[in-house]
């Protein structure tokens, strides 16, 4: 009873000091115990799981989470734990580390293998879902084909012949002919079955061969193959090394080569400027020899010219005084001769046109004449 007091009393102080903190402390112990709390929860779900997959089913404890007490039987628990917590503290014995982590780890395997089986299942029904719908498809397929078909040699017979015998035979004809295609598709699809069957005994036949020689390995075969598979992970380190310096002399190789890229695109465009200056200059130059050629032309046909006139210079001779004055007195003659011709022909003209003044009246005179007295009177 003295024990009980004590504790009770410290309880109480415990609660008492509790009771005395701040409102921010005791928001950050709830957080801290529900964190605490959930974790346990979960650990115990673990472990209860664990613990259910090596129990038979017929010696199964109760849940934790199954157990429905009431509300006065768990305080009277809960006070009972109370006043006996440090003696049983003493006599539980918990999980080491080590079983935790090689619980959770089967638990983790456990976990991957069923979402591995729901992954395969989730594939295979999803394959056969496709397959119903491509053969749902294919069928529909089908079916508007036959029923084009159909359409085509039957009923355009029918609506253009009515109740004549042709058309009922060419129905029966065409559902003999659907009849012996589906017979034969049948035949070709039970051949067909027959084959997958022999082809899937044969498969698993072969899978239990490679399942007999796997368990027929023996623990110095697996001990050879991790022996190897460790010399091929030492030589893939090693490959995967060479790979990262390949990978650093491809990276300044790639800078090198965009260098000289850029070099060669510099390079090339200068190329492309100089071709077109080029092509400018070989055009003005051709103008120039162009233009060269013509004054070189016009240069001979002066120098020709210039010949001409110095020869005609040379060949000069100039006629005596008399001889000049004579023909200078007979051009005068002649100007004076023709200014008085040209004086008789303006003459001439206005005579001509007075003439043909008088001869137009003369004309219009008689017409008028003519038609005032017609000559048969």
């Amino acid at each position: 009873m003295g024990d009980d007091d004590t504790e009770s009393v410290l309880e109480e102080s415990q609660a008492g000091e509790e009771n005395q903190l701040p409102v921010i402390q005791l928001c950050g112990l709830v957080e801290e115990l529900s964190y605490g709390n959930s974790a346990l929860k979960t650990e115990t779900e673990m472990f209860e799981k664990y613990y259910i997959k090596l129990e038979p089913r017929d010696h199964r404890p109760p849940r934790l989470s199954e157990i429905k007490i009431s509300a006065a039987d768990y305080a009277q628990l809960r006070g009972r734990r109370r006043s006996k917590s440090r003696a049983g503290t003493d006599r539980m014995t918990g999980l080491t580390v080590d079983q935790k982590l090689e619980l959770v780890q089967k638990e983790l395997e456990d976990m991957k293998d069923e979402i591995r089986h729901m992954r395969a299942n989730a594939e295979r029904d999803l394959q056969h879902h496709e397959a119903i719908i491509d053969e749902a498809d294919i069928r529909w397929t089908e079916v508007q084909r036959e029923v084009h078909e159909f359409e085509k040699d039957i009923l355009k017979t029918i609506s253009k012949k009515k109740g004549s015998i042709l058309a009922t035979q060419k129905v029966m004809k065409y559902i003999e002919d659907m009849n012996h295609r589906r017979d034969n598709m049948k035949d070709k699809l039970r051949l067909k079955n027959v084959s997958l069957k022999v082809h899937r005994k044969k498969m698993l036949l072969q899978l239990r061969q490679k399942e007999e020689v796997g368990e027929a390995l023996h623990d110095v075969d697996f001990q050879q193959l991790k022996i190897e598979n460790a010399q091929f992970l030492e030589t893939i380190e090693g490959r995967n090394q060479e790979l990262i310096q390949l990978k650093l002399a491809s990276g300044n190789t790639l800078q090198v080569l965009n260098t000289y890229k850029s070099r060669l695109h510099r390079a090339m465009e200068m190329h492309i400027n100089l071709d077109k200056e080029i092509l400018l200059r070989n055009e003005l130059l051709g103008k120039i020899e162009r233009e060269t050629l013509q004054v070189e032309q016009d240069r001979a046909k002066a120098e020709g010219l210039n010949k001409k006139l110095r020869r005609q210079l040379a060949e000069f001779r100039a006629p005596q005084v008399m001889v000049y004055v004579r023909e200078k007195i007979l051009n005068g003659d002649l100007e004076k001769s023709i200014k008085m011709w040209e004086r008789k022909v303006d003459i001439a003209q206005m005579s001509l046109k007075g003439y043909r003044k008088t001869w137009n009246k003369m004309k219009t005179t008689n017409e008028q004449l003519q038609a005032i007295c017609p000559p048969g009177k």
